[in-house]
């Protein structure tokens, strides 16, 4: 698999901020005030804010603008820099941030790596040479998802970064750990002044909405609850009914009935159901009053949560009855 290099318009600016303990809460509503103000400036797509995981051990912010130009302006605003002259006493000593320009956001629950390297401007052919035979085999690896490289941008960011994918932590590890990969280390030792950050993915493919390229943050916990639970309900019971005639024991039945929904869920019920069902009222746009989309959302919610629970009471106590 080849490395692809990305130069478009569009921008991306990760930001990881490690919190002090006992001030996640704080620092959450703080991050709340941060990113409603982003919103207000030209080209703002959206903002995603992934708190710190097993793999992930930072606050991770990714913003994402239309161009260059406005994330600059964004990250460069005397807002921002107020905003974060009072959320300092939160953090705990300087966070890292990486931009990038053009690329895609993965639609899948992957394991992310940021990796950002300094180039001197005469070794930028042999650094390419480098980036694609490391391309070359971290493919080889199980789990690997892709890769995708993006040149500095000037006045902004003097690092190249490499972002590459994997579909879990173990397979993430497997790679990070390996003898290939410390070989193709040393053979780019001129390039070892890198940092490396990963970011969790795991839980965002459900809800991942493109538009014309564009994607936003995931909905609120309370949506998200209410859109996995529409979908969960006719899912379980569709999954119950089919497996009721095979008998098997209750402890097997769980067992399969829950691996199965789960696949289920993510390839089918999620993206092909509830995703263009509840769409307008998960991703609403920017100029819908909140309070219409919250009602009519609620409203569909309602109205279909009713249906199912019609339709399973006549096929089950009508129809057929369970053993």
């Amino acid at each position: 698999m080849n490395t692809e290099i990305h130069e478009g318009a569009a921008a991306t600016a990760i930001i990881s901020q490690k919190v002090l303990p006992g001030l996640d809460r704080e620092y959450e509503t703080w991050q709340n005030d941060v990113n409603a103000a982003a919103a207000d400036y030209a080209g703002y797509l959206g903002v995603e804010v992934s708190p710190p995981t097993p793999v992930q051990p930072e606050w991770v912010v990714v913003y994402r603008f239309d161009s260059i130009a406005h994330l600059q302006a964004w990250i460069n605003s005397a807002t921002r820099q107020s905003l974060l002259d009072i959320g300092n006493k939160y953090l705990d000593g300087p966070g890292t941030q990486q931009v990038v320009s053009g690329g895609r956001q993965p639609t899948d629950p992957l394991v992310t790596v940021v990796v950002t390297h300094r180039v001197h401007p005469n070794q930028v052919d042999n650094f390419l040479d480098w980036q694609r035979h490391m391309s070359q085999e971290e493919s080889k690896f199980e789990g690997f998802r892709g890769t995708e490289l993006f040149r500095p941008i000037e006045g902004l960011q003097d690092e190249w970064t490499t972002l590459y994918r994997y579909d879990s932590a173990e397979h993430l590890d497997a790679w990070l750990t390996s003898t290939k990969r410390q070989e193709l280390l040393a053979e780019g030792e001129k390039f070892n002044d890198f940092k490396l950050r990963t970011i969790d993915n795991s839980f965002g493919s459900w809800f991942a909405f493109e538009e014309d390229g564009r994607e936003a943050p995931p909905p609120s916990e309370t949506k998200t609850a209410l859109a996995v639970w529409v979908g969960l309900y006719p899912t379980v019971v569709l999954l119950t009914l089919a497996l009721s005639p095979l008998k098997m024991p209750l402890w097997l039945g769980l067992l399969v009935g829950n691996l199965l929904s789960s696949f289920i869920m993510s390839f089918f019920t999620m993206p092909y159901y509830v995703n263009r069902l509840l769409k307008r009222w998960l991703r609403p746009s920017p100029d819908e009053p909140a309070a219409k989309t919250n009602l009519a959302g609620l409203g569909i919610v309602a109205a279909v949560t009713v249906f199912w629970a019609v339709v399973f009471y006549v096929v089950t106590t009508q129809i057929w009855t369970l053993p």
